[in-house]
């Protein structure tokens, strides 16, 4: 070989070198640029790695995502997205002040939670649509609707996993709450329907929206059953709704009917009742808020009723009426924190939920069932959890979804009401005195872990994050 043909392959290999040096440095700072360094108002440091920044979500989408490894082994522990509902509401309420490591004192202090689901799982919390918390398009358009969310949300998956690729073959799970009850099955079938990279083995979801006439129609049961009206209304519902065979407060043509249920409706939203906790203390007093009146509007959307007109929100824009959101809002907006977690000082203010996306997102899918009904034909676990005292998507209506589904329901240990057995592949326990998004009051003991019956690993490890939310 001449000198300069040894030369010249030099220099390409020295090139070579330099490039792969470059990509991989690349690679590793992409998301070693998110890392988290500090948590204003933290005692003590975390054991375990943290990230938060942006997956891009489509063209001119970006949706903020903070990334909490597991505090157990994060390289073969299960990886859990969590989604929150509205729509248009934050899943950093999820961990800062459900499932999360993080959550906060109301002197806006932070506190490890040690019941956090990155006990056992690394945790995926993911603000969408575009819009809702730190989230934004670079247009300015945040209307929406459930389809285009299912595809923003799968793109900033394929994101996530091109930022963090060492998590492809860990298990992966959607969990979802409230209105993520439409979010998690319509992600869920598109994964399963075209991911081959991605590791998923189930679902869950948390007081969700499921089907609006189911739960419309099994709110006027709750309310009667729970003493919120008496029999001279009851009898009104039974007159003018029910027939011989059935019942029908959900989109009866009676005028009469409609006037009943109104008048029904009124006693649960409307006279200042903890709707997402029947028995839980109403944080704020009784007045109005735009974005409970959004909440509320999931109701009974067929009547098109009309309630007072909300009052304009006067402390903490974007919390909805009832409840305590004051810290996050602090918290999340003070600059020291926004800087911490890699927030652009361009990005808008947080709120909890926001009336804009909510104002203008268009509803879809009226029923999930036929995306339960594919998802229960392929080899993945599905999880259904409601609490008891919720009234926005109470648990009457999700036992009767399942129940519709062909699915047997059957009691357990008397803790938790409802459970459904394997080989069904999907499982529905209820959580007592326990509101919206299941948080509970009471504890559920650890007995409960060993008797219940959990053949699959994977069930195993959907319902540990479930139980370590009650305890």
């Amino acid at each position: 070989m001449s000198g300069g043909t040894i030369c010249e392959a030099t220099m390409m290999l020295q090139s070579s070198a330099l490039l792969f040096t470059l990509l991989f440095a690349g690679c590793w700072a992409q998301d070693e640029a998110d890392l988290v360094t500090s948590v204003p108002g933290l005692i003590g440091i975390p054991n375990f790695k943290h990230y938060s920044g942006y997956l891009q979500a489509g063209p001119g989408k970006y949706f903020h995502y903070w990334f909490v490894e597991s505090q157990n082994n994060p390289s073969t522990d299960p990886l859990v997205l969590w989604l929150s509902g509205g729509p248009g509401c934050s899943s950093m309420e999820g961990l800062l002040a459900e499932n999360g490591p993080f959550h906060l004192n109301d002197n806006g202090t932070v506190y490890l939670n040690p019941y956090s689901w990155n006990k056992l799982a690394n945790m995926l919390y993911l603000e969408s649509p575009a819009g809702v918390g730190f989230s934004y398009s670079i247009s300015g358009n945040y209307q929406t609707s459930d389809p285009q969310v299912a595809e923003d949300n799968y793109k900033a998956l394929q994101q996530f996993f091109s930022k963090f690729p060492s998590f492809a073959s860990n298990n992966f799970y959607v969990f979802a709450e409230s209105y993520g009850g439409v979010y998690a099955p319509s992600l869920s079938q598109l994964i399963i329907s075209r991911s081959t990279n991605i590791n998923f083995k189930g679902m869950g979801v948390g007081n969700g929206m499921t089907s609006y006439a189911l739960n419309d129609q099994s709110l006027i049961y709750f309310g009667y059953y729970h003493g919120l009206f008496g029999d001279d209304l009851w009898n009104q519902l039974s007159q003018y709704c029910c027939s011989s065979i059935s019942c029908k407060f959900y989109n009866s043509s009676s005028t009469n009917c409609q006037n009943a249920v109104y008048s029904a409706l009124y006693q649960i939203q409307d006279t200042g009742l903890n709707i997402y906790d029947l028995y839980g203390q109403c944080y704020g007093g009784v007045g109005s808020s735009a974005r409970y009146a959004a909440d509320v509007s999931n109701l009974f959307r067929q009547y098109k009723f009309t309630f007072k007109a909300p009052q304009e929100d006067t402390s903490i824009p974007g919390v909805p009426r009832c409840i305590n959101g004051t810290a996050m809002y602090y918290w999340l907006n003070d600059p020291t924190v926004r800087a911490a977690l890699h927030i652009p000082r361009s990005i808008q203010t947080w709120e909890l939920c926001s009336s804009t996306v909510g104002s203008l997102y268009q509803r879809v899918y009226m029923d999930m069932s036929p995306f339960y009904q594919d998802l229960l034909q392929r080899n993945v676990t599905l999880l259904l959890y409601s609490g008891d005292v919720d009234m926005a998507c109470n648990f009457i209506g999700s036992k009767w979804f399942v129940e519709a589904l062909n699915q047997q329901v059957a009691s357990l240990l008397g803790l938790i009401a409802v459970f459904l057995q394997h080989p069904t592949n999907i499982y529905l326990p209820f959580a007592t005195n326990s509101g919206h998004g299941g948080q509970g009051h009471g504890p559920v003991t650890t007995k409960l872990l060993a008797q219940a019956p959990l053949p699959a690993a994977q069930t195993l490890e959907l319902m540990l994050f479930f139980y370590m939310s009650l305890l």
